[in-house]
């Protein structure tokens, strides 16, 4: 009886599996998950790691149905970030309340929203800031929004790649980072912490 109340053993395990070849100095440490939510409906995961946001079904553990990318403009500059240990920063991830939004927070005081449309592989930049610029707002599909439970096993989707603006890896103020962000469990609000202030945004 004992034994049997040991938490050492996991029930389930989420991983997705390495391509060949991609592995280098910086793997394990960019794919660090530094934040996990769960949907609403309890069957969704979204974690956060360095590069990208992920939207895990819990039936699902051999790879995510959902693959945003978030930093993947900043993979050439990886040694640098090492360098300047901005690659151990930890941004955190949050779902909105109706299961039809993710978002997670980066550089320059930016944040992404991307939207879990089926067929929609794109988000639109914001800033927190006093005077907020939107500063890239990419097209969304004509089609009407679904919840996360339209997502099927067959579909990844992927996020921007290269944004514009001064998220990009050319002009991205490392020092200015937006690591803490949360959505309202009811109202599409997003608050936004950066700095020494807090910022509310309606989404």
């Amino acid at each position: 009886m004992r034994q049997s109340t040991l938490c050492d053993r996991h029930s389930k395990l989420f991983e997705e599996q390495e391509a060949p070849g991609s592995r280098s100095f910086f793997t394990e440490i960019i794919a660090s998950i530094s934040d996990i939510k769960f949907g609403k409906d309890g069957r969704h995961i979204l974690s956060r790691d360095y590069m990208t946001l992920k939207l895990w079904d819990i039936n699902m553990e051999s790879s995510p149905i959902a693959t945003f990318k978030v930093h993947e403009h900043l993979r050439p500059k990886l040694c640098d970030l090492y360098e300047n240990d901005s690659i151990f920063d930890k941004f955190e991830c949050s779902l909105s309340g109706d299961g039809l939004h993710v978002a997670t927070g980066s550089y320059s005081n930016m944040f992404q929203v991307f939207g879990c449309f089926a067929g929609n592989d794109e988000g639109t930049i914001l800033e927190a800031s006093k005077s907020p610029n939107r500063r890239r707002i990419l097209p969304t599909p004509s089609r009407p929004g679904r919840s996360l439970a339209s997502l099927t096993r067959s579909r990844t989707r992927r996020g921007n790649e290269s944004p514009s603006g001064e998220i990009n890896g050319g002009g991205s103020d490392f020092n200015s980072k937006l690591l803490h962000l949360a959505w309202h469990p009811a109202a599409n609000v997003i608050a936004c912490a950066a700095s020494n202030s807090l910022y509310m945004y309606y989404a």
